[in-house]
């Protein structure tokens, strides 16, 4: 299984859990089993997050693929300007 690391604003949502495991195979499915897990994640977090996958930033890239050995980060976007 992945481990998934929450960082930011993520554990509000969770109860303060900051890492589990999962088994997804996508960011977009990730993201769907972490909504069934913990119902209070808001369904347009997709907007506020940047996801590392094995040290690579994903960024709006949903359907990038996740391995049962890799690890995740949920960062929060940065946006400049």
């Amino acid at each position: 299984m992945a481990r998934i690391v929450l960082t930011g604003n993520l554990k509000l949502y969770t109860g303060g859990v900051t890492e589990l495991e999962l088994e997804s195979g996508s960011i977009r499915s990730l993201l769907r089993d972490l909504r069934r897990q913990f119902p209070d994640i808001p369904e347009d977090i997709e907007d506020e997050l940047a996801v590392s996958i094995d040290g690579i930033l994903h960024q709006d890239d949903w359907f990038a693929k996740i391995n049962s050995d890799s690890e995740v980060h949920l960062l929060p976007r940065i946006a400049g300007g």
